[in-house]
């Protein structure tokens, strides 16, 4: 019988397992700012059921805080904003510890410089660009994901600042899974000699599992087409065809409906694929920090050196074991998926071999401190899908000469939304100089001066004054705005941003890298690299 807490996650514990719903309650979550986008975020997070979290804000709930933000109610005014978020949203689920920091970001690093440093991600809303410039400086080092969150007027805004991030579990869309058809592994051909398929009665040849038929009947191909399988999508197409023809007949010639054929069928594409090392895994393998590993190295680059040792030897990724559902017999199935099962277990064996022969090299002893057998089997089961994500820094994006590609070719495009991220920091270089948001005085009188900032911008990165015109549109708009927060476009920014950190707590699903615009006039999202 599945316990309490079970019951209580049922739903994202399919999505991320217990490892991941653990790796949740172990966080601890700091929010500067309760801003409507600030709480938004955070009840996506403590809903779920994550450890901890920290609000850090000393302003006074207002009227004006009360009409855009749940989280603040007409009986907290006059108390912090920090008080009457923390308090509500520990409403919402009674396993998570919230406090209310009630001072200054600046007064609580000046009391402790390393404040921020003690938590697993720190969530970024409505923070100056000095301010905000400073302590991502501080989490970088410290290799501390930053999440900047801005909701401006019908613009949403989200900047993710973190070193690296290593993914194992990354859950694709689509994935070919890995059957070795095409060059199967010797437990498997000595299973699949044991099958005679012309001697089964009809029953039994219309529950073959598909991958049986598939291998079988390639091998018969091979024999008419000099030893090659098909390949290309044309000789695939034959292929199908030539298996369609091996279906049992009734007495007038016709061929029987045969759910296995169907099945073999439709997965000649998918399954017939080669098993080469991906390009993606490759450039992990040789990265420096796989191939240059020293006693402070994390777990997953660790493992990477036992799988390119692996990948060395056996020039093959470590089989996954996985099958899918499939039109069979209990016992045709079940024997089938012991072979498959049986082969994962030796290459993760192996695999377990290679890592404590990398610590050995290292003068470490490997025990279940360091890393589980669990995590060396989900390792071997994805490992095909390893994915490590960088973003860059606070420091460059705002210090660099030229943007990304991304950013560079949105000026070719009046329609992009990228340009959004032009004008919300040509924004925020008005409010540096100002001290306060554009358009919060006089429309028309900010806006010669928000262009002026827009220009010395985009002038840094040496775009032609000509392509400025681009942004007219958009500035005018952040000044119609006046720093306005709407909570439609606060609620939907507090949704995405808190998948973003679940993926960051988890390290699970591929996290966007650098930036995401969400234009609630189109309405549309564009993930970017700044």
């Amino acid at each position: 019988m599945p316990n309490e807490k079970e019951k209580k996650y049922d739903r994202q514990l399919r999505l991320w397992g217990n490892h991941g719903q653990q790796a949740l309650e172990d966080s601890q979550i700091c929010l500067l700012n309760a801003t409507a986008t600030g709480t938004e975020i955070m009840k996506n997070l403590v809903l779920p059921g994550i450890g901890g979290f920290t609000i850090v804000d000393n302003d006074v709930v207002s009227m004006q805080d009360v009409g855009n933000n749940f989280f603040l109610t007409e009986d907290f005014i006059g108390s912090t904003k920090a008080q009457a978020a923390t308090k509500l949203l520990k409403e919402l689920n009674p396993d998570v510890k919230g406090v209310a920091a009630e001072e200054s970001l600046a007064t609580l690093l000046e009391k402790d410089p390393e404040y921020l440093c003690k938590f697993s991600i720190v969530i970024a809303c409505d923070v100056e660009e000095d301010t905000l410039l400073s302590l991502s400086n501080k989490l970088w080092e410290k290799n501390i994901p930053l999440m900047v969150c801005i909701s401006y007027g019908a613009i949403g805004y989200m900047r993710l600042v973190f070193k690296e991030m290593c993914v194992v579990e990354t859950h694709p869309d689509n994935y070919f899974e890995d059957f070795r058809l095409l060059n199967p592994f010797p437990e498997l051909c000595e299973y699949l000699k044991t099958i005679d398929i012309d001697a089964l009665d009809s029953k039994g040849h219309s529950h073959v599992p598909y991958l049986v038929l598939l291998h079988k009947y390639l091998e018969e191909w091979k024999e008419q087409n000099g030893g090659e399988p098909p390949k290309v999508y044309k000789e695939k197409k034959k292929f199908a065809a030539f298996l369609m023809s091996k279906r049992r007949k009734n007495d007038k010639g016709a061929c029987l409906d045969e759910e296995n054929f169907e099945e073999a069928y439709k997965s000649v594409n998918t399954a017939l694929v080669d098993v080469a090392v991906p390009r993606d895994v490759k450039e992990i393998l040789e990265h420096e920090n796989c191939t240059n590993l020293n006693s402070d190295s994390k777990p997953f680059w660790v493992l990477c050196q036992a799988l390119k040792r692996f990948v060395d030897e056996h020039q093959t990724l470590p089989l996954s074991g996985s099958l899918p559902d499939m039109f069979s017999d209990s016992a045709s199935y079940i024997k089938l998926q012991n072979v498959y099962q049986n082969k994962a277990k030796q290459d993760m064996i192996c695999l377990m071999d290679n890592v404590s022969k990398v610590y050995a090299d290292l003068g470490c002893i490997y025990d279940n401190g360091r890393m589980s057998e669990a995590e060396i089997k989900r390792f071997c089961r994805n490992s095909r899908l390893l994915k490590v994500v960088r973003t860059k820094s606070l420091e460059v994006e705002y210090r660099q000469t030229a943007p990304s590609d991304d950013v560079t070719q949105s000026f070719h495009d009046n329609t992009s939304d990228i340009l959004w991220y032009v004008a919300l920091r040509a924004a925020q270089k008005f409010r540096k100089e100002q001290r306060r948001f554009p358009g919060i005085e006089t429309l028309e009188g900010d806006l010669k001066p928000l262009k002026d900032c827009s220009e010395k911008l985009v002038g840094s990165w040496g775009v032609p004054q000509v392509q400025l015109a681009a942004l007219d549109d958009r500035l005018h708009e952040i000044c119609r705005y006046g720093g306005a927060e709407l909570h439609a476009i606060a609620s939907f920014l507090g949704g995405v941003a808190a998948q973003e950190a679940i993926k960051l707590l988890t390290h699970q699903y591929v996290p966007v890298v650098d930036a995401l615009i969400y234009d609630g006039i189109k309405p549309s999202t564009t993930a970017f690299r700044v």
